[in-house]
């Protein structure tokens, strides 16, 4: 047979039935049968002649044994020592079924709770708490009650003109209500179109953040690019404006003045430190007149290459203290300007075969001076040698010595002709030089 169970609607605590027949609002029927249900719970299930339960005993156990051990969600059990009551309203009879009871107790609470805001049932102390909550809403609801009284005895005081301004007032009041009302839901969509705009603005904000981070990480990179390119533009600047220095320096310096340096030890003339001539009271070894007439060589190939000149007759070939000279007509002859001689003896009673080339070789060279000045003589900035040259008979003329001549030949010689004839062919050459270095530097 179903059961029914009651828990508390509020707080879920298990109820039980109160079978009291003292309990207030029972007729004496009911409470009759309330009594009947009472002593048929504590009475065996046999009558006192033995026989079998009758059918209302047996509903009335049934009611109690549902109402005060009935399964509850959470362990399936409950115990019947339950501390909390309620009060089965209603007519109870004994000819009336368990599950009538059961249905008229559902109906009842069913009643209760769509007429009352209160749901049924309720335990001791849930009731308790409605009924603080029911007594502050009816004392709220007396007093609402006097003041609509007050009212009402404020209006039946009024005049007829004074009722008809409240009137207009209280129109004017609802089209301002009307009014508030619409700007208020103007003010709403406003608000959500304001709430939009805000998350799209959020959300550019945030855009524009990682933008404006990545722009700063940009240009730090393109920042640091900046300073080491700075740091080599200024490294480049300073090489530069060393090179331009060193340019400008170079372009200062005259060349053949500082690969050729022509000077003069007393009466003899010097070509790079090497000694050109001897005398007695000067003695030079062979092994350096040998040197500065490689250097003096040197001098006129470069000198002659410098202006695009080709001699004629002989090619110079300088190699040193062993330069010598070659015919351009006949390659098999070849004129030394070196000698072996013995140191401080000058050849000038003994002729042999050697001096005679060393002579001879002295004159092609003397040939191949007065051909490149021949040359630089051409225009208007012509090179003029302070002195002159007679090939023919290898002789140096001095002009600012009485137009006195030497011969740069050996034999039938002294060593201070010979030396003096060296040192004004280099004196020329030192002319050649300034001029050639002139030129250059016009170019």
């Amino acid at each position: 047979m179903s059961s029914i169970h009651f828990m508390c609607w509020r707080c879920d605590q298990p109820l039980k039935l109160n079978q009291s027949t003292e309990t207030p609002g029972l007729d004496a029927t009911q409470a009759s049968a309330a009594s009947a249900l009472a002593s048929a719970e504590g009475a065996p299930r046999e009558t006192q002649e033995g026989g079998p339960t009758s059918r209302e005993e047996t509903d009335s156990d049934e009611l109690q044994d549902g109402a005060s051990c009935r399964t509850l969600p959470g362990d399936g059990r409950m115990s019947g020592d339950s501390s909390n009551y309620f009060i089965l309203l209603g007519k109870l009879s004994s000819v009336r079924t368990l599950n009538s009871i059961q249905k008229a107790a559902r109906d009842i609470f069913d009643i209760l709770s769509s007429e009352k805001a209160v749901n049924q049932p309720l335990c001791e102390d849930c009731t308790d708490n409605l009924l603080l909550q029911l007594d502050s809403q009816l004392v709220l609801t007396a007093s609402e009650s006097e003041n609509y009284q007050r009212f009402l005895e404020t209006r039946e005081r009024m005049s007829e003109d004074e009722r008809e301004t409240l009137q207009e007032e209280l129109k004017g009041l609802e089209l301002e209500e009307a009014r508030l009302v619409q700007e208020l839901e103007e003010v709403d969509k406003n608000r959500e179109r304001a709430a939009a705009d805000l998350k799209a603005a959020q959300a550019e904000t945030e855009m524009l953040d990682q933008h404006d981070r990545q722009f700063w990480r940009d240009y730090s990179q393109l920042k640091w690019q900046q300073l080491e390119l700075h740091d080599e533009l200024r490294s480049v600047e300073n090489r530069l404006r060393h090179a331009q220095t060193q340019l400008d320096w170079l372009e200062k310096i005259n060349v053949f003045s500082v690969t050729f340096e022509i000077g003069h030890s007393g009466p003899v003339g010097v070509i790079n430190n090497f000694r050109l001539g001897c005398l007695p009271s000067v003695p030079v070894c062979w092994e350096e007149i040998n040197a500065a007439w490689g250097q003096t060589a040197l001098l006129l190939l470069a000198l002659s290459n410098t202006i695009g000149l080709q001699f004629q007759r002989y090619r110079l070939v300088p190699c040193g203290d062993h330069s010598y000279l070659k015919s351009v007509r006949d390659d098999s002859i070849e004129l030394p300007l070196f000698c072996t001689g013995r140191q401080g003896a000058f050849p000038n009673d003994k002729f042999d075969r050697a001096m005679d080339k060393f002579d001879r070789a002295m004159v092609a060279f003397l040939d191949c001076l007065q051909h490149f000045n021949k040359e630089a003589k051409k225009g208007e900035s012509g090179l003029c040698l302070p002195h002159r040259i007679h090939v023919s008979k290898g002789l140096m003329e001095d002009p600012g010595g009485g137009g006195a001549f030497y011969s740069i030949r050996t034999h039938f010689n002294t060593e201070e002709r010979w030396t003096k004839a060296l040192k004004l062919m280099l004196v020329n050459f030192k002319w050649s030089l300034a001029w050639v270095s002139l030129r250059c530097r016009q170019k």
